[in-house]
């Protein structure tokens, strides 16, 4: 399973990632992720499930316009389709799980990503017990976490002849979340039998226009189907291919870019602290390894406009690839007429160089840094696409890092995913996969009302190919490659870096941005760095170096 590591995403996240459309003339913003529409049979009817029957049924991926329908469950031959986001929905709490269960308890389970002995206990507990709901009590756990049969070995007979309309009959009362676990420890120890019998199961539990888990487990089923169909790589290849023009893909950004703050949450930390950074500064060169559509840089122009003694000169140098100019419409020269443009009304003296290459591809020669100028390096959701040494021994991530350094920069932004999913072992990083973006898509659906079609063209354009790539590819072809902060630390201190305090500033003005949204967000300054909450989750890491 591997997939072209030129990947780049909309997601926090996600979104799992850059938002589309900003209030201002000129604020549009990049889109990182292509996503397609997925679509797979539930599964035939009758009394018994086969691998070739419910594996043969995986989604095919076709765009979906904005006027394409959804599918609801009604019997076992239903479609489905599926779809995934970098920002998760409502909790762990689906409309089909114990009534109840409640939602504000999501973050204590299992699923919270803690490695200790007694939250291990308690997930094989949990499977335990839907082992025994769904096969009786014959069965059994092995110490390791997977299921077998006490009687000795597995044997796939039970799994052939479960009773489907007596399953029926159970599915409301099961939980999605701990069905979705199963399945995915059933495909870690590559049990096909199980594996097959428990996505029929899912099948049954999941919806694109379902609650906020509903739609995130349609995303992961399919994502577990690609993984033991080894077909991780077409999907995610397929998920490139077909983009929806472009229009229509800056709509769908534009929704999430709005109804959450994860974007606006970058620039306005990242801004604050650069602003500070070069405020005697009399020329300054950005370097941003993700330009989007520029909007970020109107944004500090025009605060730079305002600077006592007048503004300085300032050099943009975007960094950008093939995806982006997708969703942009063209290449980096409409971004550089777009901040031309706000320059002029700014009278802020400028110049634009684009660098039209994907980051790992970046050398020193092609940032045409000019003596006298004030470095300044910004990485909004981007590093974590940079191959490390787990990956190649060409460590892209460590060595942009240490090129950067080499700069002497006045300051380095970084903005992240706090989540880890780049060394974990699959079912580890499935566990963490479905945490974090639980909590993305409950934000997404805290937004506010939205059209269901439009919502869902949103959700599978911006987020659905993070979700599978983060599922079913390994190697180079699993470009999704989270960490958390405290590694980011550690990489950057090794580049010879020390870390820059984001204070009250920045924290300020987070705080009156989140204003414009839902009340379980919220921002903490802690170690030096601003973590952006959704209720009691980190969702994402604002840091700066020096």
């Amino acid at each position: 399973m591997q997939t072209s590591q030129k990947h780049r995403s909309a997601g926090i996240h996600g979104f799992y990632h850059q938002p589309v459309q900003e209030m201002d003339p000129y604020g549009l913003s990049h889109i990182q992720i292509l996503d397609k529409t997925m679509y797979s049979d539930a599964g035939s009817q009758g009394t018994s499930v086969s691998f070739e029957t419910c594996l043969g049924q995986y989604f095919t991926l076709e765009s979906s316009s904005a006027t394409a329908g959804f599918v609801v469950y009604d019997s076992p031959a239903a479609s489905i389709s599926s779809n995934r986001s970098p920002f998760s929905s409502q909790g762990s709490h689906s409309c089909i799980s114990d009534p109840h269960h409640s939602p504000e308890n999501i973050y204590g389970s299992p699923l919270s990503g803690s490695s200790s002995a007694d939250d291990g206990n308690i997930l094989r507990q949990k499977l335990r017990e839907l082992e025994v709901s769904l096969l009786g009590p014959e069965s059994d756990i092995t110490d390791s976490g997977s299921f077998c049969f006490v009687s000795g070995g597995y044997h796939a007979e039970p799994y052939a002849s479960w009773d489907w309309n007596q399953m029926m009959e159970m599915i409301p009362r099961l939980d999605l979340k701990h069905v979705l676990l199963a399945c995915a420890d059933a495909v870690s120890n590559a049990d096909i039998q199980r594996s097959a019998g428990l996505m029929h199961v899912l099948d049954q539990m999941v919806s694109v226009s379902g609650e906020p888990i509903q739609r995130l487990g349609a995303y992961m089923l399919e994502g577990l189907r690609a993984r033991l169909e080894l077909s991780g790589s077409k999907i995610y290849r397929a998920l490139k291919c077909e983009a929806p023009i472009s229009s229509d893909l800056m709509t769908y950004m534009g929704i999430l870019y709005q109804i959450c703050p994860y974007w606006k949450f970058a620039y306005t930390s990242a801004n604050v602290v650069i602003r500070e950074a070069v405020e005697y500064e009399p020329r300054i060169h950005i370097i941003d390894f993700q330009i989007a559509q520029g909007s970020q840089w109107i944004l500090l122009m025009q605060m730079l406009a305002c600077r006592p003694g007048g503004p300085p000169a300032v050099h943009i140098t975007g960094v950008d690839d093939s995806q982006s100019a997708h969703a942009r419409g063209g290449g980096l020269d409409i971004v550089g007429q777009r901040l031309s443009k706000v320059a002029e009304s700014c009278n802020v003296p400028f110049e634009f160089h684009d660098v039209a290459m994907d980051g790992c591809e970046v050398q020193l020669e092609h940032l045409r840094v000019q003596p006298g100028e004030a470095v300044v390096v910004n990485f909004p959701y981007v590093l974590h696409h940079m191959p490390d040494e787990s990956v190649n021994t060409w460590n892209h991530r460590d060595g942009l890092i240490r090129m950067v350094k080499s700069l002497s920069p006045r300051i380095v932004t970084l903005v992240e995913q706090e989540s880890n999913t780049n060394t974990k072992p699959f079912f580890p990083r499935f566990i963490e996969t479905l945490d974090c973006y639980a909590a993305m898509f409950e934000s997404i659906a805290a937004g506010g009302s939205m059209d269901v079609k439009q919502r869902i063209n949103a959700e599978q354009q911006c987020v659905a190919r993070d979700i599978v790539n983060m599922i079913a590819c390994e190697e180079a072809e699993r470009v999704e490659r989270h960490e958390l902060l405290a590694k980011w630390r550690s990489r950057f201190t090794m580049a010879g870096f020390n870390q820059y305090p984001l204070g009250s500033s920045a924290t300020t003005a987070v705080k009156d941005l989140l204003k414009e949204y839902h009340r379980d967000y919220s921002v903490q300054e802690r170690d030096w760095a601003l973590y952006l909450r959704w209720r009691d989750r980190d969702m994402a890491t604002s840091s700066a170096w020096r």
